[in-house]
């Protein structure tokens, strides 16, 4: 984008550069109504199969992973009854290991990582002060090969043929020897398709953060969101080819008869372990990453003061993200492998809790600091705090080789990932979902409902998972669908069954909240929570362009930031850029490191062609399972498909621009 020969200017039209203003157009404007009639996307259904608003894709992509969130809830509650008494006949071992399989995949690879990229798809425009994310059409295209992802695994499920070999499909017990038929080949096909949408927001969200920042927006003044999200999106860079190249590997074996993992003709079965954890151990901070993230939105929020440590938070992404890759053999300490490796790895896992320290203790600062206004989005920041600061002391304890040894595949070990991944996660996502609700909608959500719903689900996790704490250590074996009388684990499989129903009347309050509120929830306002960051400053909901002026950014905090007049007693600084076109769906991208004005960008209309490319790629993947033609056929819809994708329709693609001062 930086070869100036290659910005060519659009033919009969000469764009003045963009200015600073001291004042943007008002929401009533005829070019605020221009702008937001450039940016909406066409009515009617084939409009909305061809939106490519980032906010519109952002919200699909939300509600889908909280539909497949509610999916895996229900299918692990029916898994908690089937273990709440011994030799219960609910449901068979066959079913029981279906059951725990899609729970696993559901939370893992359809909810926790594509929920958070969901949000900040919608947020980071809006907190970085711009119009779109990068390659919109790129982004629908992701949520389309998740859809269809997602509803492909539960299609099989439904017709009672879904993979059965657990969330890690662990070899030999996936291969052809021990699983014949189709059922982990979807299972399989289905990372291809969760981890290509995975990489494909990844390039988006690290695209949006360094070139479509409002000017003065340098990356020391960027928000800690968008930090997590940043650095979120490398791991995924990294991490997500691991499991795409091993799960390619195991379709192979199944499919073409090769032998990656098969000892007997020079293969090796571990070698699918260290693939795997080399991106399941990193996955655990995907999903915690973006956690940390809202919480340091909500937290100075309701403190009433700028975040304490910026610097301090901003290197502990950066180190949790380098520590998370050195951390993979932590799942393997049951595996024969040299002691003095484990012993490398057991330091890595322990000193993890250092960063991830850091940042608790500058929330507590801030928090000990401000004036606390304790709204439902800062008791889920709290309860945050409880949950996983235990589930972090038993991370602790599990880099201890011989204490992992002794509960590695017990109950323990389910506990310890659930207040990890809960904790880390899900508390912090219910508060960003209180948070950012009025900024989504328009209105608030109930506070009253939505108290109830944070001491529900507080009361109903503990009650269900720390027992299991203790069933692990009494024994109780992972991924087992019925136990004896007299084992002394009835009566806390019980509690943890009545822990589920409390989790399970939780969500449905917060669903019941939520739906209640698009209609009778008290209107919001622009900035309901007095906050700082940028997202606040347009409507509630954002116009179709998000800001009808491009703001001008001159602090971390730039709606706390107070009037500063020029030393010499001028007039205030600038803070709007004026003359970007209004016709045309055009962006400011900015320099990396300073968020100087660089490019003037033409950004691409709403397109049907995402969705027809994602279609043929879901037929070339499901065809493949059953054939290895499908690949050499499927490919000509596809080449098809982005063939009219990109077929250039405008000369210009971007014009190199200086900044000039306006009046």
């Amino acid at each position: 984008m930086n070869d100036e020969r290659a910005m060519q200017q659009q033919p009969g039209r000469t764009p003045a550069p963009p200015h600073l203003m001291k004042d943007g157009p008002g929401p009533g404007s005829p070019e605020a109504a221009a702008l937001d009639a450039t940016w909406r996307d066409p009515p009617g259904l084939l409009g909305w199969l061809a939106a490519v608003n980032h906010k519109a894709i952002a919200r699909r992509f939300i509600v889908t992973t909280f539909c497949f969130f509610v999916a895996g809830g229900l299918l692990a509650f029916v898994m908690r009854l089937q273990l709440a008494r011994p030799g219960a006949r609910l449901v068979g071992p066959d079913l029981y290991n279906q059951l725990f399989t899609m729970h696993g995949s559901t939370m893992m690879f359809l909810f926790a990582v594509p929920v958070m990229q969901a949000v900040a798809v919608y947020l980071l425009p809006l907190m970085l002060g711009t119009r779109s994310v990068a390659f919109p059409r790129l982004n629908a295209f992701a949520y389309w090969i998740f859809l269809f992802g997602g509803l492909m695994l539960y299609a099989v499920f439904a017709l009672g043929a879904a993979p059965d070999v657990g969330w890690f499909s662990y070899v030999p017990l996936a291969g052809p020897d021990y699983s014949p038929g189709k059922r982990t080949d979807f299972w399989a096909q289905m990372i291809t398709f969760t981890e290509l949408s995975a990489l494909l927001e990844a390039i988006v969200v690290i695209t949006t953060v360094f070139k479509l920042r409002a000017p003065g927006m340098a990356l020391n003044r960027i928000p800690l969101f968008a930090w997590a999200m940043l650095v979120t999106a490398f791991m995924v860079l990294f991490a997500m080819p691991a499991v795409m190249l091993a799960s390619t590997t195991l379709i192979t074996d199944r499919l073409v008869g090769t032998h990656f993992y098969n000892p007997a003709e020079g293969g090796d079965a571990v070698l699918w372990q260290h693939l795997f954890w080399f991106f399941g151990h990193p996955e655990v901070y995907l999903i915690f990453l973006p956690g940390l993230g809202f919480l340091s939105a909500i937290i100075p929020t309701f403190a009433r003061r700028p975040i304490f440590g910026y610097t301090a938070m901003v290197l502990a992404l950066i180190a949790t993200a380098f520590l998370a890759f050195g951390l993979w053999v932590h799942h393997m300490f049951a595996v024969n492998l040299p002691e003095l490796g484990k012993s490398f790895f057991t330091a890595a896992s322990m000193l993890i809790a250092i960063p991830s320290a850091v940042q608790i203790f500058c929330w507590i600062a801030t928090l000990c600091s401000g004036r606390l206004d304790f709204k439902t989005p800062l008791l889920f920041a709290l309860g945050f705090f409880f949950i996983l600061v235990l589930g972090g002391l038993t991370g602790i304890m599990l880099a201890s080789v011989p204490l992992d040894l002794q509960v590695h595949d017990s109950y323990f070990v389910v506990a310890h990932l659930h207040y990890v991944l809960i904790g880390g996660a899900v508390f912090p996502l219910f508060g960003a979902f209180y948070y950012w609700y009025p900024k989504i909608t328009g209105r608030l959500m109930s506070e009253r409902l939505g108290r109830w719903n944070f001491w529900l689900f507080f009361v109903g996790f503990n009650v269900t998972f720390f027992p299991m704490h203790l069933l692990g250590l009494r024994g109780m074996p992972r991924r087992v669908y019925t136990y004896q009388a007299g084992l002394g684990w009835d009566t806390l499989n019980l509690v943890a069954t009545l822990g589920s129903w409390i989790i399970a009347l939780s969500a449905l309050l917060f669903v019941v909240n939520a739906l209640r509120s698009l209609r009778r929830g008290a209107p919001a306002g622009p900035n309901p929570w007095g906050a700082g960051t940028l997202e606040w400053a347009t409507e509630s909901p954002p116009p179709p362009c998000n800001f009808h002026a491009i703001p001008v950014v001159h602090g971390r905090d730039p709606l706390w930031e107070p009037p500063r007049a020029a030393a010499d007693g001028g007039p205030p600084p600038f803070t709007h850029v004026g003359g970007l076109a209004a016709h045309t769906r055009e962006l400011l991208a900015t320099t990396v490191l300073d968020a100087r004005p660089d490019l003037r960008v033409n950004f691409p209309d709403p397109t049907i062609w995402p969705l027809v490319s994602a279609l043929a790629v879901t037929v070339l993947f499901i065809g493949s399972i059953f054939t290895p033609w499908a690949v050499v056929w499927g490919s000509i819809p596809i080449a098809i498909a982005l063939t009219a994708w990109f077929w250039p329709r405008r000369a210009e693609t971007a014009v190199h621009l200086r900044l000039e001062q306006g009046p």
